[in-house]
Order: C-alpha cells, then sequence, then structure tokens
C-alpha cells in the first residue's frame, strides 16, 4: 500500500521528514534557516509515515461512509508584487447551489493562474463546498487546537523568492495534446490516464523547483477534468514522470479507494483548495482552505482517504478534519485580501491534506497579490480556530473494505481496422465510482468511447470506485 516518497532537500540546518504514504522508510527534507526579517518564507515541513495493519473488517454499507460522530476524534515573503492591485471590499456572497455545468466549466479563462470566472469545481453537496459556519464542534476540539500552537501563513504571493514562484500554480487548458504519464513511486494508487500536460506546464517551484513537492495542476476546461501530478519531472522525449497522479472529475463527487494516496497525504485533490487571487478579487471564497499541520494522527475522516503517520495521539488531527475560525474573531482590521480569505475560514474553514509546516495555507502565485496584505493573516494564532464534527474518524482498525469493481463486459464493435477508423469501445461493470481508457482517452463519463488507432493497440479499461481498482483489455488489430 501507500509508501514514503523519496524526495529530499539538499541544504541544511533545520531537517523534518516527508512522506506521501504510509509503509516504508521516512525520508528527511533539510532547509536552511536563515536569519532575516521574520516575514521570508519557510518551505514546509512534514512528519514520517509508519506502516499501518490492514483493515479487515467490512462495514455494512460499503458504497457509503459513515457520519457519525466519534467520541474520541483524535513567514511569508515580502517581494513587491509588479501589478499590486486590490480587491474589492465587497461582501462574500454564498455560493451557487447547483451542480457545476460543462457550459460554466467551459467559460474558464484559458493560461497559467487563468480565472475561472465563476466556476466552482464539484456539486454544492461536496465536502470542499460546504459551510460549516453553523456546524457542532468536535468534542476535543480544544486538545487538537491547544496541541498546534501556531499562528496562520500565507504560504503564497506574488513575485517570486529565491528566484521561484510563490505558491502552488494552476494552468486551465483546452483538451489535448496529451502526454504519458510515468510513475515513480505510487502507480499502484495512481490514475493510469494519459494527461493534458506539456514539458511547458508550470511546475511548483518554477524557474528552479528542486527536490520539493513538484506539483502541476491542469484544469482541462473542454472536458471538465482536473489533472494532478506530485513529484513530477519532465522528460526529453514529451513524457513526464511523476510519484503519483490523480484525475478528478470537476462536475461530479469524486470516489477515490480508502488508504489510497494522491499528490496530498491525506488523498485529497490540491487544487480546490487554494486560496485563488481572482475569487479574492470578486470578493469571496466559495471553499474550504487547504492547510497542512507538522503533527498529524494515523487516522483520517471524511472527504480524505489516506494518512501519513504513525501517531495515535487523540490530539493530534486526523487528515481531512476541518477547522474553522471563529465566529467572534474580529476581522475588520484586516485588509482587504486577507479579510475575504479570512471570512471564508469562518464560512467553510480549513481542511487539513498534507503534513508540513503548522497552519501553512495554500494558494495560487499571482502578482496581483498584496504580500504585505497576505503577511497580516501571520497575527491570527491557532487559538483563533476551532475544530469542527467531521464524521467517523478512521483507523487501521475500521478502514472500510469491500470488493473492487466488477467488469462484466469490454468490447469493441470492429477489432481489424485501418489505420485511423473510428472503433466505439464499450463496456459495462458493477459498483465502479469512474472509467480510465489508456491509451489515447483518459478519464470517461459513461460507458463508450470512440478511438482511432493508428496501428495495432490494445486498450485498457480500469474501473474504480472506493475500495480498489479493476482492469480488463481489448486488442485493436490495424492492418
Amino acid at each position: 500500500m501507500p509508501r514514503t516518497l523519496p524526495m529530499l532537500a539538499l541544504i541544511v540546518l533545520s531537517a523534518t521528514p516527508f512522506t506521501y504514504g504510509q509503509n516504508a522508510s521516512s525520508h528527511t527534507r533539510y532547509t536552511i534557516v536563515k536569519l532575516k526579517a521574520p516575514t521570508t518564507g519557510t518551505p514546509p515541513s512534514t512528519t514520517p509515515s509508519d506502516p499501518s495493519t490492514p483493515p479487515t473488517t467490512t462495514p455494512s454499507d460499503p458504497s457509503t461512509p459513515p457520519v457519525t460522530t466519534p467520541s474520541d476524534p483524535s513567514t511569508p515573503p515580502v517581494t513587491t508584487p509588479t501589478d499590486p492591485s486590490t480587491p474589492p471590499t465587497t461582501t462574500p456572497t454564498d455560493p451557487p447551489t447547483t451542480t457545476p455545468t460543462q457550459s460554466a466549466c467551459s467559460a474558464m479563462d484559458l493560461g497559467e493562474g487563468a480565472s475561472l470566472n465563476g466556476f466552482v469545481p464539484f456539486p454544492a453537496n461536496d465536502p470542499w463546498r460546504q459551510n460549516i459556519a453553523n456546524a457542532p464542534l468536535d468534542g476535543n476540539s480544544d486538545g487538537i487546537i491547544n496541541g498546534i500552537g501556531h499562528n496562520l501563513y500565507a504560504n503564497f504571493g506574488a513575485g517570486t523568492y529565491d528566484g521561484n514562484v510563490i505558491g502552488i500554480p494552476y494552468t486551465v487548458v483546452s483538451g489535448s495534446p496529451l502526454s504519458t504519464i510515468n510513475y515513480t513511486a505510487y502507480g499502484d494508487e495512481s490514475d493510469p490516464a494519459p494527461m493534458p500536460i506539456s514539458i511547458s506546464t508550470l511546475l511548483e517551484g518554477s524557474p528552479n523547483p528542486g527536490d520539493g513537492d513538484r506539483h502541476v495542476l491542469v484544469l482541462d476546461r473542454d472536458n471538465c477534468w482536473l489533472y494532478e501530478i506530485g513529484g513530477a519531472y519532465p522528460q526529453g522525449d514529451g513524457t513526464w514522470q511523476a510519484a503519483a497522479g490523480t484525475v478528478w472529475d470537476l462536475l461530479n463527487n469524486n470516489a477515490r479507494p480508502y488508504r489510497w494516496t494522491s499528490t496530498d497525504a491525506a488523498g485529497l485533490p490540491v487544487f480546490p483548495g487554494l486560496v485563488r487571487y481572482d475569487e479574492v478579487a470578486a470578493g469571496h471564497i466559495d471553499h474550504a482552505v487547504r492547510v497542512t499541520l507538522q503533527n498529524t494522527r494515523a487516522a483520517f475522516v471524511a472527504p480524505a482517504t489516506h494518512w501519513a503517520s504513525s501517531s495515535t495521539d487523540p490530539n493530534r488531527a486526523p487528515m481531512g478534519m476541518r477547522m474553522r475560525l471563529k465566529a467572534g474573531f474580529d476581522i475588520s482590521s484586516f485588509p482587504p485580501q486577507a479579510r475575504v480569505i479570512l471570512t471564508a475560514m469562518k464560512n467553510y474553514g480549513m481542511i487539513v491534506a498534507d503534513n508540513g509546516s503548522n497552519m501553512f495555507v495554500t494558494g495560487a502565485p499571482d502578482d496581483r497579490w498584496n504580500n504585505d496584505d497576505l503577511s497580516t493573516l501571520k497575527q491570527v494564532p491557532s487559538s483563533a480556530f476551532e475544530v469542527v464534527q467531521s464524521g467517523t474518524v478512521y483507523t487501521s482498525a475500521n478502514v472500510p473494505t469491500g470488493s473492487a469493481p466488477n467488469i462484466t463486459s469490454f468490447t469493441a464493435d470492429n477489432t481489424t481496422v485501418s489505420a485511423g477508423s473510428a472503433v466505439t469501445l464499450s463496456w459495462a461493470a458493477d459498483n465502479a465510482s469512474y472509467y480510465i481508457v489508456s491509451p489515447e482517452i483518459g478519464p470517461v463519463r459513461g460507458n463508450s468511447v470512440t478511438v482511432h488507432p493508428t496501428t495495432t493497440t490494445t486498450y485498457t479499461l480500469y474501473a474504480t470506485n472506493q475500495f480498489d481498482r479493476s482492469s480488463k483489455t481489448i486488442t485493436i488489430n490495424v492492418q
């Protein structure tokens, strides 16, 4: 099952372990501790993983995780932006309550850090979009918060730090061309799909990403899929090597297998939790925000599917845990950009998505950020937050188990064709959450797709649910 991602930073004085997975040895990231002004950035640090015992129990309803409440849950850069515009100070509004549509997805702008023009990923009932302003508190909220003990930190901004962009970038593209992704660490828990990621796609830490997390996030506006790879290295032949990779349906809820990782240790998508300039400029953020904590627990709560810790301390956060800024915390004196972000933290909260530096909030780089404005978030202590109830806390003792999808058929309307001819592949499967066809296609909604093989090609259908993945192949002969 999940293992530790071998990412090592190169420079010393401060050291912390870094992990993606649960099982295998940990690795250490070394970071220079610079004696600069306290507003300089610090790369995230992470905690080690440890083997955990595979679950043996079977849930009474394996298709839906329980929602009962557990009895025992367990310095930004100061670069001056090149265009320091300030977003409006309009009162935040409620998000759309309808399911996102393909037409709204297609309205996104193209390019690096492009505006989504109001498009909000995932349906209104998705956990990332749930307003938790009035959700009940977790019974151990004080214990968990007291164990954090750090102030908020905006780990994104304008300009560069040490020559690199600040934050996790994303790119909006228009469909193909597709590139092959070859996995180097977590291929058995990654989505084996070709992805519309070009060699020039902006990488986290660009232009000199080093040995950090190296995320690449791409949104395909034509087909409304989100592609994410981590530990990513472009190759000279146009392919990519990556430690892990996932595909997310932007129009629907997603169900990845329990205990599977993603490009985040919690098994979650990265992009939906990013703070983006276009939404702050619009005056409201309509989703939860991604946050990292240094010490987490060997447990997860929905929507997470994975942990990366050996600790069973109930005062440590499980992956996926949700915190919100207390309603009574006064944000009226904060500058505009910070105030929009803090308002979202009151309404939607923060989801613990990865091991890293305490209370580091992740956003996308943009030269329109006001770094002085974002720096004021450091004034918010962890004690200003509270933990909300998140449902069942899953550990190795109670993670749901079940059967992989049963692919009952995978057929073609013609198995011998001339080069470039259209061939319709069709399939049926029981209890599948999503499908991928490779090569040539990628993720598919529905139960058929048209391919155009130019040489004899073996196509593989992958069907995945919340427990595992199944596959089936068919060969199309080209004469």
